[in-house]
């Protein structure tokens, strides 16, 4: 069967390739289930590991098939498998566990390893192919009626556990209502982290560099209900003085510089969590002392958050179609570059590194 893969650490490698259908029986004990892949969508994780900024093949590969962020449907499922059945709609974890403690309880995705596994990431090969196969233990069910923004399933997950994991960390100071937040960026974690942000009824300023005239991210970002800035017109400080400094910020612009001039501007006992991997060498200079100073003295946080597990997918989905029914007609409005069919592609790249595409995802079958 038909796969997109590259050669890790081998830059722009991208190819296709055939590789074995997988089997149901390749999952022991009967927890196996086989999915026909849908749609698999891509984001400048994928770029990133197509210019071997990371990733690794699994052992005995000299290939790695891309794509972490899968929506399919069930062919076939283990007889131990009772949660999903043929028919339903799908979307799959991506971390799978080592052999921390984290890993043994479901709690890949904090894994204390630093090998970690990922489906199209690395050391697992990924969904950009025709059918996969996994344990039933990572296999997310998705409502049928959503099945036009299933392919968001995972970005949604990476959403909803970083904002989780913010409430969580709060819990430090017995009592956090946070009124104000900030999402930076508005790609598809930015808009849907302010989407989630919104439904939790908080003030959201989404700030992003593009100006809002004629920006469909603007657009979509006020369609939620929040605010649109953009850093060409105002600086953060501007920001916080018309909009009042964030108790909460989601940093998911993929600039590291970002997440440090964020660090000048978050409010008493607030929470910044940062999202970005950031691949490359950048080097920012920061006001070390005062930024310091302010931290200790105002009680903040900074957390990292990466990836989610079966839970976070839920709560994602979940957001989803609360969000599909309070925005109704928004959501979809993220997914703007489709491309039909593997053969095709060649055109994922060039999407991928122009940073006005919102949301790109292959079609590669029908239910």
């Amino acid at each position: 069967m038909k796969a997109i893969a590259v050669h890790p650490g081998k830059a722009h490698t991208m190819h296709m390739r055939d590789i074995e259908k997988p089997e149901l029986a390749s999952i022991p004990h009967g927890r196996g289930v086989l999915v026909k892949v849908l749609q698999v969508g891509v984001d400048a994780t994928d770029l990133e590991i197509s210019e071997a900024q990371y990733g690794a093949s699994p052992q005995g590969d000299d290939f790695l098939v891309i794509g972490h962020e899968v929506f399919g449907i069930v062919e076939e499922v283990g007889d131990k498998v009772d949660h999903v059945k043929p028919g339903d709609f799908v979307a799959c974890t991506v971390r799978r566990p080592g052999k921390s403690i984290y890993d043994t309880i479901g709690r890949s995705d904090i894994t204390s390893e630093e090998t970690y596994y990922e489906r199209g990431i690395n050391l697992r090969h990924g969904f950009m192919t025709e059918y996969f196969v996994d344990d039933a233990e990572f296999i997310v069910k998705f409502p049928g009626q959503l099945k036009e923004i299933g392919v968001l399933a995972e970005p949604a997950s990476v959403c909803a556990k970083a904002i989780e994991q913010a409430y969580a960390a709060q819990q430090r100071l017995q009592v956090w209502e946070p009124k104000t937040a900030w999402v930076m960026g508005a790609g598809q974690i930015g808009l849907l982290a302010t989407m989630m942000l919104k439904l939790r009824r908080l003030n959201v300023c989404t700030i992003a560099r593009s100006p809002a005239a004629g920006n469909l991210k603007a657009e979509i970002t006020e369609a939620f209900g929040a605010h649109y800035v953009s850093t060409k017109n105002s600086s953060l400080e501007d920001v916080a003085k018309e909009y009042g400094r964030p108790d909460l910020i989601i940093e998911a612009t993929g600039n590291s510089m970002i997440a440090f001039q964020c660090m000048n501007v978050l409010n008493l006992n607030g929470a910044l969590v940062l999202t970005s991997v950031t691949g490359g060498s950048r080097q920012t200079e920061i006001e070390s002392d005062k930024i310091n100073l302010e931290w200790v003295l105002g009680n903040k946080l900074m957390l990292g958050s990466v990836n989610g597990n079966f839970r976070h997918f839920q709560e994602g989905i979940a957001a989803l179609a609360l969000g599909s029914a309070m925005y109704p007609d928004t959501i979809e409005k993220l997914l703007t570059h489709p491309i039909d069919g593997m053969d095709n592609y060649k055109e994922l790249l060039p999407l991928l590194a122009d940073s006005s595409v919102l949301k790109v995802f292959v079609n590669i079958a029908t239910a």
